[in-house]
Parts: structure tokens; sequence; C-alpha cells
């Protein structure tokens, strides 16, 4: 039996069939292992927001804003459970694979190949990590943005102009990069475009947006009385330092085997980009005017900024997903210019290949989480710590025994923090301990990496320790807890130790007693 189904029921049926792919396909993977410091970086956030402490203002945060408030509003609907936090980085996964499939079928690509391309994506894209992470959410809201400028140069619609602003403030709010390489793209390229085809109506709508997303961004800070200022050091002055410092130690040296043979792929997959730029430009005298180059060199350009990005990160690599948008985008031009129909079937081809390579290596190893040479067989229960932790399969690579051991350690030490009714600072890597325990539980960190806040050498430690020490004060916290593994002790340089009495608990927990000192009378005026 043959069905036939109109274009639009095939469209919707398509759409289902993304939604429910993307959304499983993430559910799967981000039930599967932990790395503390990375898995659980919004679990916390997320319920302190939901429950009226926000970043800046009542603890220290150098990214995620947009990914704090999306948790928060998923934990008001669906409750605080490992199912709602990883099902947060499931919507991302899905938001991408559909922007990825209307983008190709605007771009008249055959809704078949369309489909494809979009299910590679949501293979590889957000299941490398599994849970909410700052890099993907600004690494989706970007290209997301992206696809709206092109998706405007292709239409001519200007409801894509209104957007383009809104997921590209979404995206820098997520984290700082990508997002801003892939502003500077668009805005560059932009001014290209608009010195060709200057419009006031089009410049109008992109003005809109940028009003309507910044109007709504402020009304937040100042609707829950975070200060402007407070954004301002921790969101743009702080991380501009590590910026410097990472360009040198990271991006440098400049080595063939970094730069082109560890992203192969992606260069590979920008070649008949690059190709159809050039035979354009040598047979088209103005060629550089038309939209077709500044929608070519603004994927190509993207693909570079990615990769700039990676190299600037501490993370496994986790920008392949782009190869099949890139790919879909050469699928298009190729079919429309060239018509060869072999190397249709060599892009086909490449893009299977890519996504089946990384999802052996990097998704199904979990090496994102650094679960590569992890038995996982010897996963554990989550609920076994706690029912909100249902369907999170336990296993932590850098706990050094059975996942069993650091559940039961993990487990007394909840036990002890919840009979200890003191106001009081948790500092670990374990960010879901704190929506297990009551209202009496704070952290003056979003997380405690070595980047996180400014060490004594940074211009902007004076005004950590100041924050620091307010809501030591303001908070009337009595005792400092530490749960490890931790890098170091991170208040060590913040308060005198005349000002605690040290008491080691059990093999992970250490309790810090804080006493009278002349330290903390001293702040109090």
């Amino acid at each position: 039996m043959k069905f036939n189904f109109n274009p639009e029921t095939k469209k919707i049926s398509y759409l289902f069939i993304i939604f429910f792919f993307s959304i499983l396909i993430n559910q799967y993977y981000g039930y599967i292992g932990v790395f503390p410091i990375d898995t659980f970086l919004f679990f916390d956030s997320g319920y302190r927001v939901a429950n009226g402490e926000f970043p800046f203002k009542d603890f220290w945060a150098i990214t995620g804003l947009t990914n704090d408030f999306i948790q928060a509003i998923i934990f008001k609907i669906l409750g605080v459970s490992w199912f709602s936090y990883v099902f947060h980085a499931s919507l991302m996964n899905f938001v991408i694979a559909f922007f990825t499939f209307h983008t190709l079928f605007k771009f008249k690509l055959n809704i078949n190949f369309c489909l494809i391309y979009a299910l590679f994506v949501s293979i590889i894209a957000y299941p490398v990590a599994g849970t909410p992470f700052p890099d993907h959410h600004s690494m989706i809201f970007s290209i997301v943005g992206l696809f709206c400028f092109l998706l405007h140069l292709k239409t001519n619609s200007n409801f894509y102009l209104f957007f383009l602003p809104v997921f590209l403030i979404l995206a820098f709010l997520s984290k700082q990069t990508p997002a801003a390489y892939i502003f500077i793209i668009i805005f560059f390229l932009s001014l290209i475009y608009f010195f060709y085809n200057f419009s006031f109506k089009k410049i109008g709508f992109i003005l809109l947006g940028f009003f309507f997303i910044l109007t709504l961004f402020f009304l937040i800070l100042i609707t829950n009385n975070i200060p402007i200022y407070s954004f301002y050091t921790q969101y743009i002055m702080y991380p501009l330092t590590i910026g410097d410092s990472r360009i040198l130690g990271f991006l440098f040296p400049l080595e063939f085997n970094r730069l082109f043979l560890r992203f192969k792929l992606i260069h590979i997959a920008t070649l008949p980009l690059i190709y159809l730029i050039i035979k354009n430009l040598l047979l088209k005298r103005y060629y550089y005017k038309q939209r077709d180059f500044i929608i070519l060199i603004s994927i190509i350009f993207t693909g570079y900024a990615l990769i700039l990005n990676q190299l600037l990160t501490l993370n496994q690599k986790f920008i392949f997903f782009i190869i099949p948008i890139i790919l879909g985008f050469s699928h298009i031009y190729i079919d429309q210019i060239i018509k060869k129909k072999y190397l249709i079937y060599f892009i086909i081809f490449l893009a299977l290949s890519s996504t089946t390579y990384y999802k052996i290596s990097y998704v199904d190893n979990r090496k994102f989480m650094e679960l590569e040479n992890v038995k996982l067989e010897n996963l554990e229960k989550g609920e076994n710590i706690d029912i909100k932790l249902k369907h999170l399969n336990w296993i932590n690579p850098r706990f050094s025994g059975p996942p069993s051991e650091e559940i039961s350690l993990l487990k007394k030490t909840i036990n002890i923090l919840s009979d200890d009714y003191k106001n009081k600072f948790l500092i670990t890597h374990y960010q879901f301990i704190g929506s297990l325990l009551a209202n009496n539980t704070y952290s003056f960190n979003r997380t405690y990496d070595n980047v996180a806040y400014p060490d004594k050498n940074n211009k902007y430690h004076k005004q950590y320790k100041e924050f620091f020490l307010h809501h030591l004060l303001n908070k009337k916290i009595e005792a400092i807890y530490v749960i490890k593994p931790l890098e170091k002790n991170v208040f060590e340089k913040l308060i005198n130790k005349n000002c605690f009495q040290e008491e080691k608990i059990n093999k992970i927990l250490t309790k810090y007693l804080i006493i009278q000192c002349e330290q903390l009378k001293n702040s109090k005026h």
C-alpha cells in the first residue's frame, strides 16, 4: 500500500519526527553518568532562581543567565527532577534540529533531505553533553540567529530581522562566546548587505528586535533588584580578563595539526562553498554584491569562528554538529548550480559518516563528560541518593572508588547537612545538593571551577572578596561546608584563618565554623 501525503501533512509529520527523536535521544544520553563540575552546572542555580535568588545579586556568575532562567521555568512547570533538568537540554536539541530543518526547507532543499540533515544534527548536538551547558546554548542560539539572517536574505521577510537580535542576545546571555564571534560576522556582513540594499524599514525591524530583548532583559534585572553594575562586572569585565590570558595560552601556537587535522571534516564540509565563491567571483563581475555571496561567506566564517571558540575553551570538542548544517547548504548550492549527482551522493555520505563517527566516538563514549575510559556497566541508580535524581545512572570518572561508595558518602553527607539548621554556605561541584536541603543553605558562586571567580592576582579579586563578605554577613552565615573533590579551597583568600574553626567530618566533607574576628567586625562597618 502506498500512502500519498500532501506537502503540508508531510512537513507536519516530519516535524513530529524531529521533535520526538531530538528529545528522546538527548534524554537517553543525559541519563548516563556524571562529571560533577559540568553536569550539575545549572541544577542548583535553576532551583535558586525558581525560589527567588538571582545571579549577580545572590551568587557570583560569569555565564549562563539564559540557562538559569530557562531551567527555573522548567522546574516551575515540571518540578525539580533529573527528568526536567535533562529535558531543558533536550528542548535545546529540538530547537537546533527544528531550525536546521526549517532553514534548509526555505532554501528549497528537498524535504526528505531536510529531515535527514536535521536528524543528523540532533544526534550529535546536545547529546554530546546531555545536560544544560552554556557553550551549547550559546552556540545553538547563535546559529539560530545566523539562520534568521540567512532566511531574510533568502526570503526578504523582515520577520526574521526582528528575531535576529533576539537570538543573538539570548546566545550572549548564555555565554559570551561564540555569540560575540557570530555577532561580529553578521554585523560586518550586514554592513555590506545594507550598503547595496539600504532600507529604513529593514533596519527598523532589527532595532525593534534589539529594543524588545534588551527591554525584557533590563526589566528582569530591575524587577528582581539585580544591580546592573554587578552584571557588568561579573559578566562583562571579569570574563574579559580570562579571555586575554587564553588567547596566548590556548590559541597559539598556530600549528597545522591543531587548526586543520583536528577539524578536518569541518574544513572538508566547507570546501564546496569555498569553491562556489571563488568560481562565481571569477565569472560574475559583481558577485560580491549578491545575496548568495553573503550567505555562503557567512556560513564559512561561522564554521571558522566555532573552530576558534573550540580552541579557546578547555572543553572536549563539541562543535561537530555544524558539519551536517554546512553540508546541507553545500547540498543546496551544488544541486542548484553544478547539478552533479555524484557530488550530492558524496555530501550525503560525508554527512552520514561524520555523524556516525562523532556519535560513536563522542556521544556513545560520553567523551565530553570524561567517561570514555569508565566501565558503564558499573552504573548505579541516582535515586539511591534522592528521588529527585530518578532516571540518572550514576558513575563519576573523578571518583576513584566504585559508584556505590560515592553514593553512600553523598547520602551520609546530605544527612549531616540536613541535620544542621545553621545558615551555611555550601561549596561543591555536586551542585544538586542545595536543592535537596532546607532554605538556610546558600552558595556565593554558581560554580567553583578555576575560572569561575577572580583569584588573588586578578584585578577584580577585591570586588569578589567584598561580594563574599557581604553575603557572609548579610545571610548571617554560621558555617561553611566544603565537599570534595574540589580543585582548591575557594574561600581561603577571602577570609582570615582566625575567623573560622576547621573540622573534618568525613572523607569528603569539611566544616568551617565561623567565629568572631576583627575582619568580620570591620566588614560590618
